[in-house]
């Protein structure tokens, strides 16, 4: 059976992710801010076949307090195989580029909380020899554009310390799985004009059940981001510069 924790459990993805692991009835320790939004996640995932589920509301920004909320899992489920970390916030790059305050609370909610709190999970799975972390970062931090370059610092931070964290748990059994979607139709995005290139959380839910399971190291999803963002870095810069991204 496995033992579940998923970080901004109440984001749209993460929701529908846990509901293809549902279906396999797996345990869960979900984590989010709003406890009101935990219980409801966690009777709908019950609904849909999972065996245990906890909930523990928490900022994420409270660095201080992800020992406790890594210890908190391990002990609800006795034992803990898998990780999902879907929480963030949809940057404002206009105001992060005037408000440093706000740039810097954007850059702690996408990125540090992310890797702090990786530390301590990684730590654990390579002491059992065992585990599986996924992690949602972005085609975003695959080249920095005028439009949303904090939030893309962000992922890219992100990105890279997967890499690296990748390579180090490969030799303990323990697969990393970065997670790159592209525009998602999801309440981060509601003031966002929609387009052809947008996906359904459903869609990209379960690419991410999928790549789970299998293994997989990066995840481009949908899959035609992988093409899109490989023909954006290759822009030149002296091109790209001019460009009105």
């Amino acid at each position: 059976m496995l033992k579940m924790m998923i970080v901004g459990a109440t984001s749209a993805i993460a929701q529908e992710t846990a509901r293809c692991f549902a279906a396999d009835g797996a345990s869960f320790f979900l984590v989010a801010r709003s406890q009101e939004k935990l219980e409801t996640l966690k009777n709908d995932l019950i609904v849909r076949g999972a065996n245990d589920v906890y909930c523990f509301a928490l900022d994420l920004n409270e660095f201080e307090r992800h020992r406790e909320l890594v210890d908190a899992a391990i002990q609800a489920m006795n034992g803990l195989d898998s990780v999902i970390i879907a929480h963030g916030t949809l940057t404002d790059q206009r105001r992060a580029e005037e408000d440093f305050e706000y740039a810097l609370q954007e850059l702690n909610t996408n990125a540090i909380s992310v890797i702090l709190l990786l530390t301590i999970i990684s730590n654990h799975f390579e002491e059992q020899r065992k585990g599986s972390i996924a992690v949602i970062s972005s085609v975003a931090g695959d080249r920095g554009r005028g439009s949303n370059y904090i939030y893309g610092t962000a992922k890219a931070a992100v990105s890279t310390y997967l890499q690296g964290l990748r390579n180090r748990m490969a030799k303990a059994g323990v697969n990393v799985l970065t997670v790159k979607p592209g525009f998602v139709d999801t309440p981060m995005t509601a003031d966002v004009k929609k387009n052809f290139l947008f996906a359904s959380p459903e869609k990209v839910g379960k690419d991410i059940y999928e790549a789970m399971k299998n293994k997989r190291d990066i995840l481009y999803t949908p899959w035609f981001w992988m093409g899109i963002m490989m023909m954006i870095r290759n822009i030149p810069e002296r091109i790209f510069k001019r460009l009105n991204m």
